[in-house]
């Protein structure tokens, strides 16, 4: 059997560009793309799952990986996936910052750890909220609803076409801003009912100036804090299912599907 120079290109070509995406999105989606995730697990379940969609995907003409056009093609399929991923890590970073919002209100700033997923320093409160976040997202497939999305769009925004436009771009960045909104008010009511706690002890100090007003509200501020996130964390986590549900919206117009 002889196999031509241009019938190797279009295998090759029609299995790389699907491959491209794919690992974008896997390089950026929250969970996956931890530190503690080896290198080879990536590589091996975007190549697993390339591998079972390829029937699934529609065809396309045979592009050079060399050549410009094969060059600005990558970069599309780059964008695309790694998109995709950055608004899933947008609305991990939301509950983050309602964790850091709490912590800092019940006096646990100092007390931080290092989050395996960003390798960045966080509060353990922050900690906690996003043990839970990551285990809610895959208790309810959201990594599945992910790669289905991904898979449908290469019937919306097919390979070799224009692929995402300017006014995408701008509408991931103007979401963005959904970080400190909607991570506020998932943190907002312990965060009032620790201010009226801490209004309390600066009138109980005016009234007893005695009183080592640092020695009797910690422990209090603390044990509240605790209580709080415990009575608040059915509201955390339904404003962090909203927020995934409105992140999948925003994911799906930047991809031309329509659910």
């Amino acid at each position: 059997m002889v196999y031509s120079e241009q019938q190797i290109m279009a295998w090759a070509s029609s299995f790389f560009w699907p491959l491209l995406r794919i690992s974008a999105m896997f390089i950026a989606i929250p969970v996956f793309s931890g530190r503690f995730v080896d290198n080879k697990i990536l590589v091996g379940a975007a190549l697993m799952v390339t591998f079972f969609t390829l029937p699934l995907l529609p065809e396309h003409r045979a592009i050079d990986v060399l050549s410009h056009e094969g060059i600005m093609t990558g970069l599309q399929q780059l964008l695309i996936g790694l998109s995709v991923g950055f608004v899933l890590q947008l609305v991990f970073s939301a509950i983050i910052f309602a964790g850091q919002g709490i912590a800092y209100s019940m006096g646990l700033g100092f007390a931080s750890m290092m989050d395996p997923t960003t390798g960045v320093s966080v509060p353990v409160v922050s900690q906690f909220y996003l043990v839970l976040a990551t285990l809610l997202f895959l208790t309810l497939g959201g990594h599945l609803v992910l790669i289905e999305m991904l898979i449908d769009s290469f019937n919306t925004l097919p390979i070799g076409d224009i692929g995402m436009e300017r006014s995408d771009i701008w509408s991931i960045i103007a979401w963005s801003s959904r970080i400190f909104s909607a991570g506020l008010l998932m943190a907002l009511p312990a965060i009032v009912s620790l201010l009226m706690v801490n209004i309390a002890f600066g009138v109980v100090t005016r009234a007893a100036p005695q009183l080592n007003i640092f020695a009797v509200g910690f422990p209090i501020t603390l044990i509240l804090g605790t209580l709080l996130m415990w009575v608040t964390l059915t509201s955390v986590l339904g404003n962090f299912t909203n927020l995934l549900a409105e992140s999948y919206g925003v994911i799906g117009d930047f991809l031309r599907i329509r659910r």
